[in-house]
């Protein structure tokens, strides 16, 4: 096989502080610069906008960082120019992200996570909703090949651009969390929150699209029942952990205004040690939003064994399969029920969703997910070449 240079576009992994895409893009290009290294006929050139963070993987004979300059629109300026410079250079260009150059001198893979913005416009900023169109329908009608992170993200891209079966990858993200903390660092984790009563779990970004006025709703009507019935067992208390996001200020109001506002807890932003702690000690996590490119926390919670509670629309489906309980994400009632099975499972059942969580882990791996964009990057450039 003939030399292959590779330019990859770094920058999504390349932050402090990742959540979604940017964890995604840090893992995959983690395990990618593996794959290169072992392969001699490979070298990749990472491309930046600004010096890479010091986790990234190191420098060596086959992967290579270069800052490229200026900063500021990077993608519709800088990185396209550099590419035609150094055209000849490489056979293919890859990004993680969600956006190709707006011109682009050699043929390229880009990647979508979700297409969310064409059915919630009205849960975006304007500038991000028109940056959103037009940008991810020119990366997508011009690349070569397109990522995705779901076997229902691939569908809506076939839906939305035209785009044939075998143009798009699917190539699921994983968790990437140790397999548990110690007794003291879960004691000191769940102390510092404030959290001293079992609970139900949702973390993520607090945004209209992760429907949690709804699911404040039916946490209400869990803890109207549980008055009903007085049972002896303590009523868990609904943690929300994640940053304020956009348009988040109704959610906010919910609850403030909720009967049961002292049973809900806002953490704000939590590290993924404290992540770690929340997890394998809820009784159960609750994901139901009104769509989800992928919902890595519901795979999250299933690596711990903590029941996940999902919506059984758009990826959720694919990722919890029968290791989780799906609700009608659009009705408070149904989604009670789901507290309520939790809150009540049997040890028989628990070992069940035990077993099925375990089997249901298993299906995601960095290093497989990595493995399938390696090889189509070298088909594609193999075939351009």
């Amino acid at each position: 096989m003939p030399m292959i240079s590779l330019a990859i576009d770094a920058n999504e992994a390349n932050v402090a502080n990742r959540v979604g895409s940017n964890v995604y893009a840090f893992h995959i290009l983690t395990e990618l610069a593996k794959l290169i290294s072992h392969d001699p006929q490979v070298k990749a050139t990472v491309l930046l906008a600004q010096p890479p963070l010091s986790d990234l993987p190191k420098e060596n004979d086959s992967w290579h960082y270069r800052v490229v300059t200026p900063a500021k629109f990077w993608t519709q300026f800088a990185l396209p120019l550099y590419l035609y410079q150094h055209k000849t250079q490489f056979d293919l260009f890859y990004t993680p992200g969600h956006y190709a150059p707006r011109w682009c001198a050699i043929p390229y893979v880009s990647s979508v996570m979700d297409l969310a913005f064409l059915h919630f416009p009205d849960q975006f900023k304007t500038i991000d909703l028109i940056q959103l169109k037009n940008w991810t329908n020119y990366s997508v009608r011009h690349a070569q090949k397109i990522v995705t992170i779901s076997e229902f993200s691939k569908q809506e891209i076939i839906n939305a651009y035209q785009r044939g079966q075998d143009d798009i990858v699917v190539a699921y993200p994983s968790s990437s969390f140790p397999d548990e903390n110690t007794f003291s660092q879960t004691k000191n984790s769940l102390k510092k929150l404030k959290i001293n009563k079992p609970y139900f779990l949702f973390i993520g970004t607090l945004q209209p699209r992760k429907n949690l006025i709804t699911l404040i709703k039916a946490y209400e009507l869990f803890c109207e029942e549980q008055k009903k019935i007085k049972s002896a067992k303590p009523v868990p208390v609904l943690v929300l952990a994640g940053k304020i996001g956009w348009l988040a200020q109704p959610i906010l109001d919910s609850i403030n205004n909720s009967t049961v506002k002292e049973q809900i807890i806002l953490t704000g932003f939590v590290p993924d040690s404290i992540k770690v702690s929340l997890y394998q000690n809820a009784l159960a996590t609750i994901l139901v939003g009104l769509y989800e490119g992928f919902g890595l926390p519901a795979l999250e919670s299933m690596q711990f064994q903590t029941l996940p509670i999902v919506s059984n629309n758009s990826s959720l489906p694919e990722v919890v399969d029968q290791a989780g309980i799906l609700v009608n994400p659009h009705k408070s009632a149904n989604i009670s029920q789901g507290l309520m099975k939790a809150y009540n499972l049997s040890a028989l059942n628990q070992a069940q969703f035990n077993k099925r969580m375990k089997e249901q882990v298993a299906k995601f791996s960095w290093q497989k997910s990595a493995q399938k964009i390696y090889q189509l990057l070298l088909n594609t450039a193999s075939h351009n070449g």
